[in-house]
């Protein structure tokens, strides 16, 4: 019964330090979710300031997974190249070894237990309170508290003393299988990481367990070991639903994770070697002397954690290219055209005049109106498609292009924030204004390309399917689009100071009310002579009202231009 309540309390302080620490980093996220943003995707230029800015995120965070899902994301979205991702997973690599170093420098040397319940109330009343700021501010205490409350609970909970020299026991005899027992140890710390899904939880019992002479240091290195691959199952399950160059940003994790995992086994003694040598130079005990104290072999793991990463990290940073070209053959494209989603031009920050920073902003919005217009193809492709695993592959490519474009959008709209924020002239007020319009509209066109694979979806699952006549009718209607598609280019193109008439797009968008209307009428009068049910014509009139809307758009974005003058 003794040995159940140790269990169940070592779990109970386990889960408050999970869910401290998922606290933590939420609150972090939430407070400096934009600075976050902004870093990722504007010091990313090099390999070391890619590594320098995965340190910086995740020691902010405390949470390698979250940095490296957040940098999936990214990539997902299009706002980071596949090349770019690299150098970020890498560093949030070493950030994540700060965790271990508060562990073993500060969670399980002094008594906290004092200090914590009083900033849990701070953190309560700051929660609660209606200032803005103050309930990311108060989430932050109390997940840090309850983080420290777990370590604490941890680092104080002991077996029965009946039952310690019989835990020893069974952990020597795991122990005493030479290169076997790295590996199993290696297996658990992968099994345990991937349960709990957080490598900060596994590292902190692997520095208890070895702490309190559980496990013999070299064990604990093992299972270090085995929790740095097992933390790249979150990331790569995050993955399984985005794009090809998300997947393989998620495969970038595992694979560096990997190899570093695999030299190191190779190498095992001498990588105990220098984790002695490097715990010895900072005036601790050699870990692997029998009588090595408590606090030396904590932080004889935590500086094995360290090494492990920054070894890793400065032996393949080299080979970055060719990690980038491993993960693109395990993630082949579906498709001969490979996927690209990113920002084109907004990547340098604002230049050194609001009219050169607008130059690049609306280079930027042709980019945008191009991706729509491409989206606008696939969409075509979702209706005409006979074959359910065609149209699948199309909902999935038009979902996250409606992710793009929302993301887009946002960026564009924070770039053109900044400018307004400036000294402008009155021109470049009206041009920022109608900017502002036409990445709305540019929005909404993405919308509506999915929104159209969301109605076909819908019709399939009631099993209604449109006739060749429908098909031919909705397939005019698409022509049309493509051609004030093509319009609205050349309109955005164009200086706009200089367009005088937008007399192309007035004229498409007139067609298409004109074919609607027609197509409204000739529904009636097919509903009348039965020539499909109810149901069909349901459907067929919201693929109707759906085109019609990007006429609608077309138009409001070329009368922004010409309002400009």
């Amino acid at each position: 019964m003794d040995i159940l309540l140790y269990i169940l309390t070592l779990l109970g302080a386990m889960a408050l330090f999970l869910y401290g620490m998922k606290m933590m980093s939420q609150s972090i996220q939430k407070i400096a979710a934009n600075q976050l943003r902004s870093l990722i995707t504007s010091l990313t230029k090099g390999s070391i300031s890619s590594v320098l800015l995965g340190v910086a995120i995740t020691a902010i965070i405390q949470s390698s997974t979250a940095a490296t899902v957040m940098v999936v994301s990214f990539v997902n979205a299009g706002i980071l190249s596949l090349s770019q991702s690299v150098g970020i997973i890498m560093g949030a690599n070493i950030g994540t070894t700060v965790t271990a170093w508060i562990i073993a420098l500060v969670g399980m040397r002094f008594n906290l237990f004092a200090a914590l319940l009083p900033a849990i109330a701070v953190g309560f009343f700051l929660m609660i309170s209606r200032v803005k700021g103050r309930n990311g501010i108060g989430e932050l205490i109390i997940g840090a508290s309850l983080l420290l409350l777990g370590l604490w609970y941890m680092n104080g909970t002991f077996p029965p003393a009946h039952c310690i020299d019989s835990i020893s026991a069974a952990m020597a005899q795991w122990s005493s299988h030479g290169f076997v027992s790295v590996l199993l140890f290696t297996a658990i710390g992968v099994v345990i990481t991937v349960l709990l899904r957080a490598s900060s939880a596994t590292i902190a019992l692997t520095i208890l367990l070895v702490g309190q002479g559980f496990i013999s240091f070299p064990m604990g290195v093992a299972m270090l070991l085995g929790e740095n691959l097992g933390t790249t199952f979150t990331a790569n399950v995050a993955s399984s639903m985005t794009n090809v160059s998300a997947k393989r940003a998620a495969r970038v994790h595992l694979l560096f994770n990997l190899i570093g995992v695999i030299l190191s086994l190779c190498f095992f003694a001498w990588f105990i070697s220098l984790v002695s040598m490097a715990t010895s130079h900072v005036g601790c005990d050699n870990p692997m002397d029998p009588g090595a104290g408590k606090n030396s072999l904590m932080i004889a793991v935590a500086m094995a954690h360290t090494l492990f990463n920054v070894l890793n990290m400065f032996v393949q940073i080299w080979f970055k290219r060719y990690i980038v070209k491993a993960v693109t053959s395990m993630v082949s494209n579906p498709k001969a055209e490979e996927e690209v989603f990113k920002l084109q031009f907004l990547r340098g920050g604002l230049l050194n005049t609001a009219e050169l920073s607008l130059g690049q902003a609306k280079a930027e919005i042709v980019h945008f109106a191009q991706l729509c217009k491409r989206e606008w193809g696939y969409a075509r492709v979702a209706l005409n498609s006979d074959s359910e695993e065609v149209f699948e592959e199309h909902y999935r490519m038009l979902e996250h292009y409606e992710q793009i474009t929302d993301r887009i959008e946002y960026e564009i709209a924070q770039y053109l924030t900044e400018i307004s924020q400036g000294e402008v002239s009155h021109l470049t007020g009206l041009r920022i204004q109608a900017m502002y319009r036409i990445i709305g509209e540019l929005e909404s066109m993405g919308d509506s390309g999915f929104n159209i694979a969301r109605i076909i979806k819908k019709r399939n699952f009631h099993k209604v399917s449109y006739s060749p006549a429908m098909l031919r009718r909705l397939n005019g209607m698409f022509d049309l689009v493509d051609s004030g598609l093509e319009a609205l280019l050349a309109n955005l193109q164009c200086d706009y100071g200089n367009l005088e008439e937008i007399s192309n797009a007035r004229r498409i968008e007139h067609d298409i009310n004109e074919m609607r209307t027609s197509l409204k009428e000739e529904h009636l009068i097919s509903l009348e002579n039965k020539e499909y049910d109810y149901t069909t014509g349901v459907y067929y009139m919201d693929m109707v009202n759906e085109v019609e809307q990007m006429g609608d758009y077309i138009i409001n974005i070329s009368e922004a231009i010409e309002e400009i003058k």
